[in-house]
């Protein structure tokens, strides 16, 4: 028996595109606020953002969270192009950390967002670079991260302290939610540095926040230091480490977005209030508070000199999530109560035979 099926007609600069979209009623989020959210739903909801979702995530390389039976099923990413995929989805190759390379999905019209969907994706996690130029970001991404005993409340007064740091090192700072409990802070930059140059720049950004808010917000990549405290999760900043995208949808039961707000929306900010079906309405309304995000980038220099002096004061490399080879620098990875200096050299290397 053949699966259900809808067609829909997708308009684009390059005109109408016919999409098929298979198992159209099939539950994405089945406890959604005023019932089942589905596969079609979802395909109206990113065609009616398709224009600043496509400004925030569109013409970069993209990784597809993908969810064969909805948010309660198994999930998987899909960063290579799958067999079968149209030709008005594009494609760049990419460089990784580990020196291997492989093509990466680029989205550049709605049709290609709604193919996405019909791949069962939920959410959509951006690059910070370009598919014109993927080695150096466009953004300085800084993600604010509630610890356990901390949430939303906590990360509000860090954003606007963040947002003055920022400001402070010459970069005008841009917000949204993370569709759950945190918040992600951007900045527009020239696309001058390599990814592991603007890690640099978050971690400087970060120690400088922890500085000023020591008894909530830690840079601690070990969880057994942070406490209840705001983790500043500078790794995100890395090549390949992405957050969800601007609009995206959140594979949680209420069906959240990650949504862009402005400065002055930030102290009475609800992330439960912004979901797949009051987004678009919510656009209508107020339009797109990332609109002019790329028009005035900004540098890094001031951040990297601050780096260069927290190293000269004895504040180097942070360390690298796990799938990362060793970096120069990095401290051990080994959590800080299983450390026993004796069996680390002074590169954060194993003493053999220890």
């Amino acid at each position: 028996m053949a699966s259900e099926r809808i067609t829909l007609t997708v308009p684009g600069a390059d005109g109408d595109r016919s999409l098929d979209i298979s198992s159209p009623n099939r539950a994405i989020w089945p406890d959604a606020e005023g019932g089942p959210i589905t596969k079609a739903e979802l395909a109206e909801y990113v065609q009616t953002v398709s224009t600043p979702f496509l400004t925030s995530t569109g013409n970069r390389p993209v990784s597809l969270e993908r969810y064969r039976d909805g948010i309660d099923g198994e999930s998987f990413f899909s960063k290579n192009p799958p067999k079968g995929t149209p030709d008005f989805v594009q494609s760049v190759m990419c460089t990784y950390n580990s020196g291997r390379k492989h093509p990466q999905i680029v989205l550049t019209e709605t049709a290609a967002i709604v193919w996405a969907v019909q791949m069962n994706t939920v959410v959509f996690h951006p690059w910070a670079s370009l598919a014109s130029d993927t080695d150096n970001p466009v953004e300085l991404r800084i993600d604010l991260d509630p610890q356990p005993g901390t949430g939303i409340v906590e990360a509000v007064p860090a954003a606007h302290e963040l947002r003055a740091v920022l400001r402070e090192a010459g970069l005008e700072a841009f917000i949204k939610t993370s569709g759950n409990r945190g918040l992600h802070v951007f900045c527009p930059i020239v696309p001058e540095w390599e990814f592991l140059t603007v890690r640099h720049a978050v971690i400087a950004a970060g120690r400088e926040l922890e500085r000023r808010m020591p008894d909530r917000v830690t840079t601690a990549w070990w969880k057994e230091e942070r406490g209840e405290r705001l983790f500043v999760d500078f790794n995100q900043a890395n090549r390949d480490r992405t957050m969800a995208g601007a609009y995206s949808p959140r594979a949680l039961a209420a069906a959240t977005v990650s949504t862009p707000i402005s400065w002055d929306e930030l102290d009475d900010v609800d992330p439960k209030r912004f979901t797949v079906r009051t987004v678009p309405q919510r656009l209508a309304d107020l339009g797109d508070p990332w609109a002019h995000m790329q028009d005035a980038p900004g540098r890094i220099d001031t951040l990297l000199s601050w780096w260069d002096h927290d190293v000269e004061n004895g504040l180097g490399e942070m360390p690298f999530p796990p799938e990362f080879p060793k970096m120069p620098g990095e401290p051990p990875r080994v959590q800080p109560s299983k450390k026993v200096a004796a069996n680390w050299d002074e590169n954060g290397e194993p003493v053999p035979g220890r």
